[in-house]
């Protein structure tokens, strides 16, 4: 039996919590274990946890670290009971019933695999692909969600190595956690999971996507939706901070192309458009510029961004 701790990383999450952890519980998975880390919440969603769930353990932290460093902790504490594998798993994801053990199966025919990764399937419409992986592209972000917007039926069916894992739904052997180390903090949120895939490459580890495993994900739950401002700009400000450590002239490129120079474009077609939101294209520039000034994400600015939206 192989020993998984799976994280549920929650802030203000509410009834999302329930539904999460009720899938974990229910995926007839022996060695599973779950974790629930609040960070910080305000909604009571720690305490309808404790009730409904009395048996999961449970660590509180007294504020909002951000996926990152909220994660590095339910990590560090997972790693203490000397657990094999650590599945990081967002509060607004639904596991299938048997999705963790095409997982451990393709770890254990690929000892040098150090992340591992569901086809992702949209909770609102579960027909359709979210992400079958992701990989890094010359575009805008520098990334794409393999198959975002595909149907689902036959398509990515292939396992194989993908330059990174969206951190949803993410496994993570432990013995590459230990030489590789934990999330960057800095980061807060986005981006994260791309640098992480990298630091595993650089250091020898595959990152695979098995598709035989299945989820389903509500897409930027925390941040009030794809194309809010709070997500638009630490989107950008990680780009730039992935950029200044692995990027590469294409990278650099692209930056530059799809993100600085379009962004006049971007605004004049939110302005333009009905329901657009400029906004989120002045939170994006932003970023861009704190990114290249070297500065991080915070919890203070992104609940400032959240605040003006639903105002």
């Amino acid at each position: 039996m192989t020993r998984v701790v799976a994280i549920v990383l929650n802030w203000n999450g509410g009834a999302r919590n329930l539904a999460c952890i009720s899938s974990l519980l229910a995926a007839g998975e022996e060695g599973l274990e779950v974790l629930f880390v609040d960070n910080g919440s305000t909604d009571g969603s720690p305490e309808a946890v404790a009730r409904a769930f009395p048996a999961v353990r449970q660590i509180r932290n007294a504020a909002n670290l951000g996926f990152c460093e909220g994660n590095n902790v339910g990590i560090r504490a997972a790693l203490a009971t000397g657990t094999e594998f650590v599945l990081l798993v967002n509060n607004d994801v639904i596991v299938e019933r048997g999705f963790l053990a095409p997982l451990l199966e393709a770890a254990a025919r690929e000892p040098r695999a150090g992340a591992l990764g569901p086809k992702m399937l949209r909770s609102e419409a579960p027909d359709t692909i979210w992400a079958a992986g992701g990989s890094l592209a010359f575009r805008e972000n520098g990334t794409k969600l393999r198959g975002n917007g595909r149907k689902e039926a036959g398509a990515f069916e292939e396992a194989g190595e993908v330059d990174f894992i969206p951190g949803c739904a993410l496994l993570l052997r432990a013995a590459a956690v230990a030489e590789v180390g934990l999330l960057d903090p800095d980061y807060f949120a986005y981006v994260e999971d791309v640098e992480y895939a990298s630091r595993l490459a650089a250091s020898g580890w595959k990152v695979l996507y098995v598709p035989a495993s299945r989820i389903y994900h509500e897409a930027s739950a925390s941040t009030g939706g794809g194309y809010g401002a709070a997500r638009k700009y630490a989107t950008a400000l990680n780009e730039v901070r992935y950029l200044r450590r692995h990027g590469d002239a294409r990278g650099w490129a692209a930056f530059f192309l799809f993100d600085l120079l379009a962004l006049p474009l971007a605004l004049a077609r939110e302005f333009l458009r009905p329901g657009g939101n400029p906004r989120a294209v002045l939170a994006k520039g932003r970023g861009l510029i704190d990114g290249l000034r070297g500065r991080a994400v915070t919890s203070a600015v992104l609940e400032r961004y959240r605040a003006s939206a639903s105002s």
